[in-house]
């Protein structure tokens, strides 16, 4: 068996659903900034669709990367949801 000399894509797919298309697409908004400046090898895609905020990532780094990315998103994600209840209080 041959070694391939690049590594295989791995990626995920995150459905978050929220009380309202607004606040989906808040939140959307509030993580398009970090998407723009992923690192090479590291494609992340947001859209809305009625209430549900639907996130793809594709890596065509290692496992660890993706895991990473994951990761801060889903810490982007969780303080913009904290803002958002801050503002509606």
């Amino acid at each position: 068996m041959s070694e391939s000399s690049s590594m295989p894509e791995a990626s995920t797919t995150i459905d978050i659903r929220y009380k309202d298309s607004q606040t989906a697409r808040s939140i959307m908004e509030a993580i398009t900034p970090d998407n723009l400046d992923a690192p090479p090898g590291i494609d992340v895609y947001a859209k809305v669709e009625g209430i549900t905020l639907k996130i793809s990532i594709s890596c065509s780094r290692d496992i660890g990367s993706l895991l990473s990315t994951v990761d801060d998103l889903l810490s982007c994600i969780q303080a913009a949801e904290r803002a958002i209840e801050e503002i509606e209080r």
